[in-house]
């Protein structure tokens, strides 16, 4: 493929689908229970106070998240990226670091908030 210095080519879908599968494990984290669930608990076995934690843990992730999910969005949005093949496959990958900071936040926060 042009532009490509090492002819070596992965299809751009492989990275933006690995993104939305990081951005859906992400958000059934965050806000979908997920973690809230394996760190504090379900139903009677809750802890409220973990629980207020892990919400804080979820606005400092959130950002990032945010950004990573920017990212994907300016890389397929912006013709000048999107046709150039290096800077596409870069932000791709900027923003699945991204989206993987975010987890990691997510866990560390959980982890931390665990009673």
């Amino acid at each position: 493929m042009p532009g490509r210095p090492n002819g070596w080519w992965i299809s751009p879908a492989v990275p933006t689908i690995a993104n939305g599968a990081l951005a859906a494990l992400w958000g059934f984290s965050a806000y979908g229970g997920w973690g809230e669930a394996a760190f504090c608990g379900e139903s009677d076995a809750r802890d409220a106070g973990c629980a207020a934690d892990f919400e804080n843990t979820v606005a400092l992730s959130a950002p990032v998240a945010f950004l990573a999910a920017v990212a994907v969005l300016t890389a397929w949005s912006t013709p000048r990226l999107r046709s150039r093949p290096q800077r596409l496959d870069a932000l791709l990958t900027v923003a699945a670091f991204g989206l993987v900071l975010a987890e990691g936040i997510l866990f560390l926060g959980g982890y931390l908030a665990k009673p």
